[in-house]
């Protein structure tokens, strides 16, 4: 069984596109590494599953057109609108050597060091202004906010799901 642990968010279906399955998305990843990866996966009530791409092309700089295994029709592409593009996290951080290519909200769910004694873990990203922002959840119970910024990491392992932060203290006591 595919946990939420073992994948990542890349992109989301939009809508059929013709008569034969063929689905639009937009993702959040440049097409190779979408064609590097072994499957897709999808949340279907409640259940990660996986499907197998048959054939992908682009149509922009974001969109895709993506035909799937044993989908054929536009009723059932339908089933995929709007659901989110997941891929495996271990082939994902292989195609992505480079972690300024990494999408932020990769890192939800890493271990957050913060200064070298606070721990937490990232719980979410905040974009909802020009600043993204790493919410996290600190073992002491309290969230804090901290900006997504190069600065102020100053190491990312991404096996060991774990990211060090450099954060001045006043941006914590915010």
């Amino acid at each position: 069984m595919i946990t939420g642990d073992q994948i990542t968010t890349i992109g989301k279906f939009n809508k059929p596109h013709g008569i034969n399955g063929e689905i639009s998305a937009t993702i959040q990843v440049p097409l190779e590494v979408l064609e590097g990866c072994s499957c897709i996966v999808c949340d279907i009530d409640g259940i990660n599953v996986p499907f197998f791409v048959k054939q992908m092309r682009s149509k922009s700089h974001e969109t895709v057109l993506l035909t799937i295994d044993d989908i054929t029709s536009e009723q059932e592409a339908a089933m995929l609108v709007n659901k989110e593009i997941n891929v495996m996290c271990d082939e994902y951080s292989k195609l992505v050597a480079d972690e300024d290519e990494l999408p932020v909200d990769f890192f939800i769910g890493f271990d957050a060091v913060i200064n070298g004694n606070r721990r937490g873990t990232i719980a979410d990203i905040d974009d909802s202004t020009a600043n993204v922002l790493f919410v996290v959840d600190m073992e002491s119970g309290e969230q804090v906010l901290i900006p997504a910024v190069e600065d102020f990491i100053e190491d990312i392992d991404i096996d060991g799901k774990r990211m060090e932060l450099d954060v001045p203290q006043e941006i914590l006591d915010l």
